[in-house]
């Protein structure tokens, strides 16, 4: 409790207030990713340094993943909580041994990295979930720690 209160400390981890220019959204350019190569309920990998992320494609550009993250134990606004996740507030979720299913577009959840689809599921005789049991889980997840 000690070690996590200084490490916010450090981190200057603001809860509560937003920054100058936080209610300014940046107009984002269109996908990057082709989303007409996924499917609703195909499982997404992003390959990192030291592991790969993985996520459940839900259509509309949206991805359903877990990530760590400090903020939920602290407030339960969704505004803030849905925002973006911070490097910060990724080490501190590690760090507190936090996660929750969200949301995010394509862009945020492959934070600038390859995007595959894992086809493991065809490699065996019979499909586990049809792909859109597969997304309608993971739909009712999201939020879930």
């Amino acid at each position: 409790s000690l070690l996590l209160e200084k490490l916010l400390l450090l981190a200057n981890l603001k809860l509560c207030s937003e920054g100058p220019g936080a209610a300014e959204e940046e107009e984002k350019p269109a996908s990057y990713y082709d989303t007409t190569y996924f499917k609703r309920g195909d499982l997404l990998e992003v390959p990192r340094t030291l592991f790969v992320h993985f996520g459940i494609y839900l259509g509309d550009n949206r991805v359903a993943h877990l990530m760590p993250d400090i903020l939920p134990a602290f407030t339960d606004d969704q505004r803030q909580i849905q925002q973006v996740v911070t490097n910060k507030r990724l080490i501190l979720g590690v760090l507190a041994r936090t996660a929750r299913i969200r949301v995010d577009t394509l862009e945020d959840f492959a934070y600038g990295g390859s995007i595959l689809v894992n086809h493991m599921d065809q490699a065996f005789p019979s499909q586990a979930l049809r792909d859109e049991e597969v997304a309608r889980r993971a739909e009712k997840l999201v939020g879930a720690t």
